[in-house]
């Protein structure tokens, strides 16, 4: 197995980045939120109330990264594993959204709204990534 290092970064200066990625994810995702109300979506739909979204992008950010770790550690090929399994695990996280949009099993649930969520996650991907990527090099 190649040798790779995977710690380019010291820890302080790492779990910094990776903060500071999940909150302007955060806040991206707030003006998504906001965007999708002001489209029409229900100012009332909880998924896209700040209490809802911002923890749950703090923990896909911290999720995201134990796994980009696990496959940099593991993987004898992780640049061409990543690069399959980040746009594959970005689908996937979308199956939810899908199933809430055709059975809108949460109140004041729209397409508008779900759509909404559906970007959130496209955003704090097009966010976390290049986080990844500085403090884990491949």
């Amino acid at each position: 197995m190649a040798s790779i290092d995977v710690q380019p970064v010291a820890v302080g200066r790492r779990t910094l980045v990776l903060f500071a990625a999940a909150l302007v994810a955060a806040g991206l995702n707030y003006l998504v939120a906001q965007g999708v109300v002001a489209l029409g979506a229900d100012a009332g739909f909880a998924p896209l109330t700040p209490q809802v979204f911002v923890p749950l992008t703090l923990i896909g950010t911290a999720a995201g990264y134990a796994g980009w770790t696990a496959v940099v550690r593991r993987s004898a090929r992780p640049a061409v594993v990543l690069r399959v399994l980040v746009p594959a695990v970005l689908l996937l996280s979308m199956i939810p959204d899908l199933l809430l949009m055709a059975t809108k099993f949460i109140p004041s649930a729209s397409v508008t709204g779900v759509a909404g969520l559906m970007l959130m996650h496209v955003v704090v991907t097009a966010v976390a990534v290049p986080a990844y990527q500085f403090t884990r090099r491949v």
